[in-house]
């Protein structure tokens, strides 16, 4: 990981005297593994530059950071949950059960979904349609709906490469999958037109269920791990293509070959102009009732999206963040520690 090196000038207003007591040293934080490493180097930076310890920083998707997010209020809970999609209303719901009544929503810039396979491997230029064609559990044939028995991309698209198809797609408890079923899969479904046949012959509910349904019969392979995972898969099967997000393809391309998408080159600039289509908000979560009771807290959440950090020219956007064009209305919503509305 490239180390976060840069002048400290506004942060040092951020870096006041730790010497509060507090019940927990530490700032605890867990969720998506795609803002794992900006959370770590945020985290580093902190404890270099201000009189604050290091936050622990840990990973696991999305969703499992939020669920232990909404697991209560107290020392023995987490403080933040990064998240690579916005938090859903049932999980606002679980938070408010437990007790988990003041949630403040961090915007921290943009990032890319890629799809990259080995670095000697074919060159690739899909769209939507091909995902869904190439790993949807059912598609259409001669306006009929069937079973997917396509086992090499040509099959899927006759200019696309002669080769094995084998996919290395985000498990489900990461918010990665999430937006790539809504934007990859889903936007597949309608771009080949199999949604429409889908609803004449199984009904509303059944076609939308059917769009996103994936094969089990190896071609597609769901990854629990973190990005290092789904590359190791694809050093050990040269003809597997990994969904990974833009910031990790960035910092291994040396080991990594990324397709284009929609006729686009997934980059910090053609996502920042909104012309790459499968882009995304990354977002971090504070639970605003451990203001003042977890020392730092909120000075963390201040240094997180600060010019230095998160902006254009911070170690962030080196490291591959797109930065946030409305960086500046984040950084007032959290000085007034502004919450998500019920």
């Amino acid at each position: 990981m490239k180390s976060a090196k840069f002048t400290v000038s506004a942060l040092a207003v951020i870096a006041a005297s730790a010497t509060a007591a507090a019940a927990r040293d530490q700032i605890q934080i867990s969720g998506s593994s795609t803002v794992l490493p900006y959370a770590t180097i945020v985290a580093e930076a902190f404890g270099e530059n201000t009189d604050f310890p290091v936050p622990v920083v840990e990973s696991g998707g999305s969703s499992a950071g939020l669920k232990k997010f909404c697991e209560g209020v107290g020392e023995n809970t987490i403080d933040i949950a990064n998240a690579s999609r916005p938090i859903k209303d049932s999980e606002k719901e679980a938070c408010k059960a437990a007790g988990v009544t003041d949630i403040m929503e961090v915007r921290i810039g943009y990032d890319g979904i890629v799809f990259a396979s080995d670095i000697g491997s074919n060159d690739f230029a899909f769209t939507a349609a091909d995902w869904f064609n190439a790993l949807a559990a059912k598609v259409v044939k001669d306006g009929k709906v069937v079973n997917n028995t396509a086992t090499k991309w040509n099959e899927i698209r006759a200019d696309l490469p002669d080769q094995e198809i084998l996919a290395f797609v985000p498990g489900t408890k990461h918010g990665t999958r999430e937006v790539f079923e809504e934007k990859v899969i889903a936007a597949g479904c309608e771009e080949s037109g199999a949604a429409e046949v889908f609803k004449a012959e199984l009904g509303e509910d059944a076609a939308a269920k059917a769009c996103l349904d994936l094969r089990t019969d190896g071609k597609s392979v769901d990854i629990d791990g973190d990005y290092t995972e789904t590359l190791a898969r694809i050093q050990s099967a040269k003809h597997g293509i990994g969904v990974f997000g833009l910031s990790f393809y960035e910092n291994n391309t040396d080991k990594l070959k990324v397709a284009t998408m929609g006729g686009v080159t997934p980059s910090t600039e053609t996502i920042a102009a909104g012309e790459y289509p499968v882009s995304r908000p990354l977002f971090f979560y504070v639970k605003k009732q451990h203001i003042g009771e977890i020392h730092g807290l909120k000075e963390f959440a201040e240094f997180f999206v600060s010019d230095e950090l998160a902006g254009p020219e911070g170690p962030l956007a080196a490291y591959g963040l797109v930065a946030d064009p409305e960086l500046a209305a984040t950084q007032a919503a959290v000085a007034e520690e502004a919450i998500l509305a019920e």
